[in-house]
């Protein structure tokens, strides 16, 4: 088998630290840009919501269309290098406008709701051609674990260039701040994705030369014929929805418990720590695949991450109300929940020679498209969890407060400290009925959600490491 070339190596992984940039201001940040700066009512902000849930679904659904379009598609330049580019170009395009027009009421409702779904469609342009790639490199079992870590590496720089800088210099400012970081993300995004783009060297399989044009009746065939796909599929849905809860509501977690003041700071550090324990897992990951089975360690994971997540709960009222808890706990769970998703990486990716195996055809780009409707899905029910704890707890009531301030701020009415001291005071004002609405909010999804995943992943997943090797074999 050919050896995956440095230059390849390096251009492909490397490139989604623009992506993943990019990707976390939007997933991360984007919500928290609108409650706090946009002034709306209550049913504004429940249509936003919806608008949300509705776009990301119907993002889900598109995501293995691209990857049709993207088998059925063969360019000079590539099969996923031209949906790549002009994906990254239109989405930082997207991604601009969306933190830069700001009409009033249910103006900006409108706009959001069309700048949202073209976020999304041009988002899945890049995303479905960049991961349906990753398979394609290289089908042994080291290569795609290297590439898996080192792609995790730069992804993990990627959303800490965003996630750590943001908190620190929007509170008092946040208007003008969104701003500049959407423009540096664009820019970031488009050349990042030149790196991939112009430094990957394509490789052609031979049993693509036996796939005739997709339509949309088979692509639902080869999900359907998959076993392990499917398996793999649904825990993937389940793992993400239960992983981004806490980074979704990151920010509003420490607004109303530490304060707007303090919140850039300390969500500075708990960003550093997200970073660092990330990193962590993906140099631990290859030493830690070597120690134990997937399966095995898919089942050590979820006990710690169960464990983790009640302690955070206590926090206040059995542990002390302190940021160095919130740090380690924090710590843990970022830790856990890499190696987790490395794993669920790679049994999807392994589902791709499987069925190769079994039916002599194969199809990277549609069976990549799982991961991504996996996070888009699991992020339109995380989006509707959101929503309905900060409206019914009324925590999205006292946000708007601060949203007034940062609005009068943008037009010189307050300055940064007036806002800063302001803001406090309302956000001192939080019931401890509503911050324990937010805290179950937080962490009764990943408990139950990681929790059936893991199941999943022991009962109905069969590519065990030796399965795979034999696979592989009699494909060679």
């Amino acid at each position: 088998m050919e050896k995956l070339d440095s230059r390849t190596k390096w251009c492909y992984t490397a490139g989604a630290t623009g992506r993943d940039a990019a990707w976390t201001l939007i997933s991360m940040y984007l919500m928290s840009y609108i409650q706090y700066t946009m002034k709306l009512t209550a049913a504004q902000f429940a249509v936003i919501g919806a608008i949300m849930i509705l776009c990301l679904v119907w993002d889900a659904i598109n995501d293995p269309m691209m990857g049709i379009i993207i088998e059925n598609c063969h360019f000079k330049s590539g099969k996923y290098k031209p949906w790549i580019f002009t994906g990254a170009i239109l989405n930082a395009i997207v991604i601009i406008l969306l933190f830069t027009l700001r009409p009033t009421g249910w103006g900006f409702v409108a706009f959001f709701g069309v700048g949202y779904l073209l976020w999304g469609m041009t988002y899945t342009m890049n995303d479905i051609a960049y991961w349906g790639m990753l398979p394609s490199l290289s089908s042994d079992p080291k290569e795609r674990n290297t590439l898996v870590t080192m792609m995790h590496i730069f992804i993990s720089i990627g959303q800490f260039s965003v996630a750590g800088i943001v908190p620190v210099i929007i509170a008092g400012n946040a208007v003008s701040a969104y701003r500049i970081v959407a423009l540096c993300a664009g820019l970031g995004l488009i050349a990042f994705q030149m790196l991939t783009t112009f430094g990957v060297k394509e490789r052609h399989h031979a049993a693509e030369d036996n796939v005739e044009k997709l339509s949309l009746k088979q692509m639902f065939q080869i999900f359907a014929r998959n076993d392990q796909l499917v398996a793999a599929g649904i825990a993937c849905v389940l793992f993400y929805i239960g992983q981004n809860q806490i980074f979704m509501f990151g920010m509003n977690f420490f607004y109303f418990e530490f304060g707007y003041s303090q919140t850039g700071s300390l969500l500075f550090i708990f960003t550093v720590i997200y970073g660092v324990s990330t990193l962590l897992a993906q140099v631990a990951f290859p030493f830690v695949s070597k120690l134990a089975k997937r399966q095995k360690l898919i089942k050590v994971l979820a006990v710690i991450l169960f464990t983790a997540y009640i302690l955070f709960l206590s926090i206040g009222y059995v542990l002390p109300k302190i940021p160095v808890l919130v740090f380690i706990l924090g710590a843990i769970i970022f830790f856990c929940q890499s190696l987790f998703a490395l794993i669920m990486i790679v049994m999807i990716n392994n589902t791709v020679e499987y069925d190769e195996y079994k039916f002599h055809e194969r199809h990277d780009s549609v069976i990549s498209t799982v991961r991504s409707f996996s996070v888009k899905l699991a992020s339109a029910v995380n989006q509707g969890i959101i929503n309905l704890v900060l409206i019914l707890s009324g925590l999205f009531a006292i946000s708007q407060k601060v949203s007034n301030l940062e609005a009068a701020k943008a037009v010189g009415e307050l300055t940064s400290d007036q806002v800063l001291s302001q803001a406090d005071s309302f956000l001192q004002s939080t019931a401890p009925s509503q911050l324990l609405i937010l805290r179950l909010g937080i962490v009764l999804v990943p408990v139950i959600a990681i929790t059936i995943a893991a199941v999943i992943l022991n009962t109905k997943y069969k590519i065990t490491e030796e399965m795979y090797d034999d696979i592989r074999k009699k494909l060679d």
